[in-house]
C-alpha cells in the first residue's frame, strides 16, 4: 500500500481536504479499474465518473461508524445507479467496513460482493440496489423516518441518467416537493452517457435543473463532479439554507481520467483486457503520483 495512502486511512475519521480527497479518488479509482480488469467484468464507465463523489461523501461530509454500520443515528447513503458497486465497494472497504482484501471476490460465486449492493450481505449498504428509479422513493422514505423519529441524519441519494429515465424516480420527486423532508439530497452524476449512447440519444433530460426546479426541489448546479475543491462548494451550499428538498447536479465525465473510456458508452460495462488494462494502468498511476505530490 502507498505510504501516504496508508497514513491516511489511519486516521479515516478526520474530514479530509480537497488535496486529501483528490489522492484518495485517484487511488480508488486505480483499484477499481484493477478489480474490474481482474474479474474481467463489472461497470467502468460510472463507477469511475463518480469517484470523487462517493470519496468526499465518506471521508468528508457523512457522519458514519464503519465499527457500527447500523447505528441508528448514521447518515444514509443510497447508491441507486447501483451497477456502480465496484466504487461504493471500494470506498467502503477503505473507510473500514470490510477488508479491503475482500475485493478481489467481487463478482465471484460465493463472494458477498456481487455485481449489486445487498444490505444484508455487506455491512455500510443502507439500500440493495440494482434495478434502476429505485433510490430516490427509498431515500425520501428514510428521510421521512427522520423527522416522524426526531432524528437529524441526513440522506443521501446518487443516481445518475438512467435512474432519471424511470417514471418512478419523478413519482418520487413530487412526492418529496410535497412532504419537504429536511436533510433529503439527491445527488447526480451527470456524465451524460449511458449504456447504447448519449443521454441525448437515448432520453434528453435537458434542462434538468429547470425540470427539478418545476417538481419544487431546491437545486444547485455548475460543479465539477471530479473536481473535489468544486464537491466540497457544493457541500457548503448545502448547509445554506433550510429549503427542502435540495438536488445536486455534478457534471462529469464517465470513464474518467483513463483516456480511452472518457465519455463513451462502449465503456459503460465492457471487459477490461490486457491491453486496454496497461494503457489504463499507466494513465492512472501517472494521476496518482501527481496527485500525491499535494498531499
Amino acid at each position: 500500500m502507498r505510504e501516504k495512502l496508508q497514513k491516511l486511512l489511519s486516521e479515516p475519521d478526520r474530514k479530509m481536504n480537497a488535496q486529501e480527497l483528490s489522492y484518495l479518488s485517484a487511488c480508488f479509482r486505480e483499484t477499481m479499474f484493477s478489480i474490474l480488469h481482474e474479474r474481467g467484468t463489472g461497470h467502468w464507465g460510472g463507477a469511475s465518473s463518480a469517484a470523487e463523489l462517493v470519496t468526499c461523501l465518506y471521508f468528508n461530509r457523512m457522519n458514519i461508524d464503519s465499527k457500527n454500520p447500523g447505528w441508528e443515528d448514521r447518515d444514509r447513503f443510497i447508491l441507486s445507479k447501483g451497477h456502480a458497486s465496484v466504487n461504493l465497494y471500494t470506498v467502503l472497504s477503505h473507510r473500514g467496513y470490510f477488508p479491503v482484501e475482500d475485493l478481489h471476490g467481487f463478482r465471484t460465486l460465493g463472494s458477498y460482493l456481487q455485481g449489486h449492493p445487498a444490505m444484508n450481505k455487506i455491512p455500510g449498504v443502507d439500500m440493495s440496489t440494482g434495478a434502476l428509479g429505485h433510490g430516490i422513493s427509498v431515500g425520501l422514505g428514510m428521510a421521512l423516518a427522520a423527522g416522524l423519529g426526531k432524528k437529524d441524519y441526513w440522506t443521501y441519494v446518487l443516481t445518475g441518467e438512467g435512474c432519471l429515465n424511470e417514471g418512478s424516480s419523478w413519482e418520487a420527486l413530487m412526492t418529496a416537493a410535497k412532504y419537504k423532508p429536511r436533510r433529503l439530497v439527491l445527488l447526480i452524476d451527470y456524465n451524460k452517457v449511458q449504456l447504447d449512447g448519449t443521454e441525448d440519444q437515448i432520453m434528453p433530460i435537458k434542462p434538468l435543473d429547470e425540470k427539478l426546479r418545476s417538481f419544487g426541489w431546491n437545486v444547485s448546479c455548475g460543479y465539477d463532479g471530479n473536481n473535489t475543491a468544486d464537491i466540497l462548494k457544493s457541500f457548503e451550499w448545502l448547509d445554506s439554507d433550510e429549503v427542502w428538498p435540495k438536488a445536486v447536479i455534478y457534471d462529469t465525465i464517465k470513464g474518467k481520467n483513463v483516456s480511452f473510456s472518457e465519455g463513451k458508452n462502449t465503456w459503460h460495462g465492457a471487459k477490461i483486457d490486457d491491453e486496454h488494462y496497461e494503457i489504463g494502468e499507466k494513465e492512472l498511476l501517472s494521476d496518482i503520483k501527481k496527485k500525491e505530490a499535494l498531499v
